[in-house]
């Protein structure tokens, strides 16, 4: 897919955050992969991005994350498959490739690892990274990867394969930057952990969509809110805070790594085999499991 094409796709819609499940031996399990997806299916969004956050990418060898874009090819239909790609230079690089040569329309490229580095230096590594692959590049900007508006536009004239700006920092002074100086040479995606407790501060920001990763359990709600979110219902929207979202919120909050931990809990209650989140993360416990069935009880 052209990257081009790919930047006209992800403005359209919702996008899908799935898990990715592991067997008893903790390795990747394709067939529960496969079999999520399958049923997510029914519902329309504009992309997948697999082995991201939510999909635990950060635990995830570069084998497995190619090993996740095959299997997400060969059911994704029309949908586009965009993969989380990082870690240090050289390896996203090759990642990158490897992605592309799997069938992946595209990357999240989400930060490198560890050690802080100056706005030159993390320019740098996006710019290596776009020049090793033709697919569409999204840069994530959380952690301690950051890139100022200035230095995003700059790449955006160097780079034609960089076609999207994700934020999961919370800064909307700097997203604010990035849309009114990039205008419609990126598509923007709105990436804070259950994003649609922000959304509509970020709309306000120039993010016209977003990420979500609760549609992998309760996709009619997701799209409902999203729906309503497109059309400046904010009544719904404020509704389904109320109802759902915050709600949800109080158990992830009840520990740390929990924004990942409780959407595979909730994509197991709907009966698919997740196996448990990988350390450095931990499973939610028996009394959170059933706080989870009680809220997605009657909801789909």
């Amino acid at each position: 897919m052209a990257p081009t094409d790919l930047r006209e796709i992800i403005r359209s819609g919702l996008l899908s955050f799935p898990v990715t499940p592991f067997d008893g031996e903790d390795r990747f399990a394709p067939k529960p992969f496969m079999d999520h997806l399958s049923w997510l299916s029914d519902y329309d969004v504009a992309g997948l991005i697999v082995a991201g956050g939510t999909g635990e990418m950060f635990s995830l060898t570069p084998g497995e994350i190619v090993e996740v874009v095959k299997a997400a090819r060969s059911v994704s239909g029309d949908a586009p498959v965009i993969a989380g790609c990082g870690y240090g230079t050289r390896v996203a690089c090759d990642l990158a490739r490897e992605i592309e040569a799997a069938g992946g329309d595209g990357i999240l490229l989400l930060p490198h690892y560890l050690t802080e580095a100056p706005q030159d230096g993390v320019a740098d590594r996006i710019r290596q990274v776009c020049r090793a692959t033709n697919m569409g590049v999204i840069v994530y900007n959380r952690g301690q990867s950051r890139v100022s508006a200035e230095t995003l536009a700059q790449l955006a004239d160097e780079c034609p394969n960089l076609i999207g700006f994700k934020d999961g920092t919370g800064d909307i002074d700097t997203v604010r930057r990035v849309t009114l100086q990039l205008g419609d040479r990126l598509s923007y995606i709105g990436g804070m952990p259950t994003h649609e407790l922000f959304a509509q501060a970020y709309r306000g920001a120039g993010m016209p969509t977003y990420s979500s990763a609760v549609f992998n359990f309760v996709p009619a709600t997701a799209l409902e809110f999203h729906r309503a979110f497109t059309a400046g219902d904010d009544a719904t929207c404020e509704r389904l805070l109320q109802e759902f979202y915050y709600p949800f919120a109080a158990i992830r909050d009840r520990k740390t790594g929990y924004a990942v931990s409780a959407i595979k809990a909730g994509v197991a209650l709907r009966g698919f085999a997740t196996g448990p989140v990988r350390a450095p993360l931990t499973s939610l416990t028996e009394e959170e499991v059933e706080m989870m069935r009680q809220l997605i009880a009657g909801r789909s």
